[in-house]
Order: C-alpha cells, then structure tokens, then sequence
C-alpha cells in the first residue's frame, strides 16, 4: 500500500507546498517524476535480492528505509531537499510490490495463482481512494508536512506488522545466489527476450492512461473542476471503484477465461472506455461526471488485464520471478516517471488533451497486444 500513497497522499498538498518552498508547477511534478524514477530502478534491484536473499529481509529493510525518507520530507526546508527524499521514498517503496507479485507465484499456481494476484489488486485499489482524503484533510488541519509524517508512521506500522506475521515464502533451497554477472546476464536475456519485453512494455502502457490522471489530478480538481483539496475523492474514489470491480471479475472469472482472453477483454474495455472520454470533453458543459465516468471505466479494463499480463510475464522465468516482477515493476514506473516530466504538464492545461492522451496510450496497448498474439501465437 505505500506505493500508492506515496504516489496520491500529498497531492492535495501542492499548492500549499509550492508556496512554502517557493517551488514551481514543474519542481512539484519533479517531485513526482523521481519518485518514480527511483522506484523504477530499484525494483531491478529488488528482484535479485529477494531471489537470493529471501522475501521477508528485503521488505523489512526497506520498509525502514521508507520511514526515515518520509521524516526527511516532513523535515525538508527547500525543494530540493524535498526532491532528494523524495527519491529516497522512491528507492525504499518499490520492494513491496515486487516482492509482492514474486511472493503470490511462489506460493500459488494456475488459475488460482490469477485469482489471488487479483485478489491482491483489489485490496490495494483501495488505497488511491483513501490516499487523497487523508492527504486533504491532513493538509487542510495540520499543514503538508503532516502528510508525510502519517506516511513514516504507515512504514513503521507495516513494518511492524511483517515483522510479527509475514513467514519466508522462498525455501533456502530455491534461493540464487547474487554474481552480479550471472544478475548482468539473466537481465540482459529478459531484456532481449521480445515476448517478455512486450508483455512489460504492455504492462507500462495500459497504466499509463489512467496516469496520466493521477498526475494531473491538481490541476484537475483545482482549475478545471473549481473544488478544493478536500474533494480528490471526487476523482479517486469513482477510479478506484472502476478497478475494485474489474479487479472483482478478473479474479472470478480466472477459472472460466485464460489469461489471453482476459487481457483482451481488458484492452478492448479501455479503448471504448477512452472514446467515450474523448468524445464527453467535447460537450458544450463537461461536468464531473462527464469528466470522471469514462476515466473509471478505463481503470476497470486496465485492473482486468493486468493480472494476466502479470502471470504471463512471470510464467517465462519461473526460477527467476524476483527479477522477472522488477522488470515488469521497472517498465511500467520509468514510463510513467516520463509520462510526468514530460508530458502531463503539457496535457494537464485542457480536459480534451488530457481524453486524447488516454485513447492514444489505449489504443497503442492495444496494437501492441495484438502484435505479440500474431508474432508469438505458441504463448496460448
């Protein structure tokens, strides 16, 4: 659940820090960007570890980590300060949802291992709908700085939970040792494996759409919506409620589709999905509703896919899925860290660039899914 807090929590926070930092809208998004590009990286590292090291060690550590990085963003006095723990966040948080993915193979397989991976999904969808209320009221009663002091007592917290209950998922016996060139050599056959990289390019793109939201969603709710920083739910909880229910059916519907077919119905829902968004913005009066209904039903095609690609990627390195989960983790968080350098601000200032730039992530997941089911049809 850190991943997504740390990601949504502070957003409501923005303009308040911006004007006690003397930080500009694109130091804000910095502030977003890096997050995610350290996230990004670390899940390669992550992967190896957990693989030699065992799942309980890793997290553990890194949930520390993750508690003194938040108290240092509680305590910075300039953005640049903020930028570095941010980064620091980013390093710590990215164990957690890739040993995660690796600890549901270890212990599950088939169709049940989809079932529960989606069962996963769906209790963490809960989190971005929670994330921003906390965030806004502990803005608008405390001032930002609480906000990331509630994120180090969540780290402390959970660490203290795995500590007491989480057993070790991967036996002694399993575990491969750390040789960073033999670690060179098995990133670089995944790397150059174009089934493997196309179904983690896939897995970047499709979250990309809803991304782009997340990102924007200062700008969203404050300048073209006209509400405050206690109304994010207005935005997430609609979102996280689109990938409850496709989370839901994904996971009750693993035993009757395979992961092909779910990941088709996936896709196809999100392309209708932006559309229909693309087409509302250009209402004469976009209202909330307009604005938000499509962008739910694209999270809920994306929660459909998403446990399929997952497994299908995993399923290619069964000795490796530590490594394997911290590609896939690595694909889909530098995009998206891209995504908010470089291209939100420049959607962010129209409801109608920001409709276009779902469809054309949508409809590129898309093409690319439907170029790996002709080139490799064997996968099936």
């Amino acid at each position: 659940m850190l991943a997504p807090f740390s990601l949504d929590t502070y957003l409501p926070s923005f303009p308040s820090i911006a004007a006690d930092l003397g930080a500009t809208p694109q130091e804000m998004q910095r502030t977003l960007s890096d997050y995610l590009w350290a996230f990004g990286v670390m899940m390669l590292v992550y992967g190896p570890l957990s693989d030699a090291l065992g799942r309980r060690r890793v997290v553990l550590v890194a949930l520390f980590g993750y508690a003194l990085a938040s108290l240092g963003c509680a305590l910075a006095n300039d953005i640049d300060t903020l930028m570095l723990m941010r980064i620091g966040q980013g390093l710590a948080a990215g164990a957690g949802l890739v040993i995660g993915r690796a600890l549901v193979r270890d212990v599950f397989e088939g169709a049940q291992a989809q079932r529960v991976t989606a069962d996963v999904m769906l209790f963490f969808a809960i989190a971005p709908a929670i994330a921003p209320l906390v965030g806004g009221w502990l803005d608008s009663a405390f001032g930002w700085r609480a906000v990331f002091l509630f994120l180090a007592a969540m780290g402390l917290l959970i660490f203290a939970l795995v500590a007491a209950w989480m057993p070790e998922t991967l036996p002694d016996h399993q575990r491969q040792p750390i040789h960073p060139l033999s670690v060179a050599r098995a990133y670089g056959g995944m790397f150059g494996h174009l089934p493997f990289m196309l179904l983690a390019l896939m897995f970047g793109i499709n979250f990309g759409g809803l991304f782009i939201y997340i990102a924007s969603a200062p700008e969203l709710i404050y300048t073209h919506l006209g509400y405050g920083a206690r109304d994010f739910w207005r935005l997430f909880v609609p979102v996280v409620g689109g990938i409850v229910m496709g989370s839901f059916l994904a996971g009750r519907l693993a035993h009757r589709l395979t992961s092909h077919q779910g990941v088709s119905v996936g896709f196809v829902l999100m392309a209708v999905a932006a559309l229909f968004n693309v087409a509302l913005t250009h209402l004469p009066t976009p209202t909330a509703v307009t604005l938000i209904a499509p962008v739910a039903l694209y999270a809920m095609g994306m929660a459909f896919s998403m446990p399929g690609l997952s497994l299908l990627g995993l399923d290619m390195y069964p000795a490796r899925r530590g490594m394997a989960s911290g590609v896939q983790g690595f694909i889909q968080m530098s995009s998206n860290g891209l995504l908010a350098a470089f291209v939100v601000t420049l959607l962010a200032a129209s409801v109608q660039w920001l409709a276009l730039g779902q469809l054309a992530i949508a409809l590129s997941a898309l093409g690319v899914w439907l170029i790996f089911l002709r080139a490799y049809p064997q996968t099936r």
